[in-house]
């Protein structure tokens, strides 16, 4: 049975697995912590919200990425990952915390593009930075 896991196309069918549950998961919790609804919004044509939205899946599978790349078990890869979404998350915070003038969830519902693409890069870049220090 140990052969079977060692298996290449298994573990990447294990890998992928828990990166899209661990995906949908992290973005229910994105879901909570925003004041609008993502899916809703996208679905309604606002651009910023997608810019958002898709800067978080982006930075959450980029993240997932290093993850699996550098670790030898699932559970390390997951405990990676699940780390690297707390950073991210954190990211969110500040980058509404450094913007007192206004507030970023008001803006990207309001459609705001310039904001939705800041949203996307700062998701993007940290993803970025947290894998490279992926262990």
């Amino acid at each position: 049975m140990t052969g079977f896991w060692e298996n290449v196309y298994v573990e990447t069918a294990a890998s992928y697995s828990v990166a899209v549950l661990c995906l949908i998961l992290f973005m229910t919790i994105f879901e909570i912590v925003t004041k609008y609804n993502n899916w809703n919004e996208v679905k309604n044509g606002n651009l910023a919200v997608a810019m958002a939205t898709g800067g978080k899946i982006f930075g959450i599978a980029n993240i997932f990425r290093y993850s699996i790349e550098h670790n030898d078990s699932l559970l390390e890869s997951m405990g990676w990952g699940f780390f690297g979404f707390i950073l991210l998350l954190l990211g969110y915070f500040i980058f509404e915390f450094l913007t007192p003038s206004f507030k970023i969830d008001d803006e990207i519902s309001n459609d705001n593009r310039a904001v939705g693409f800041i949203s996307l890069v700062i998701s993007v870049g940290l993803s970025y930075v947290i894998g490279a220090n992926i262990k």
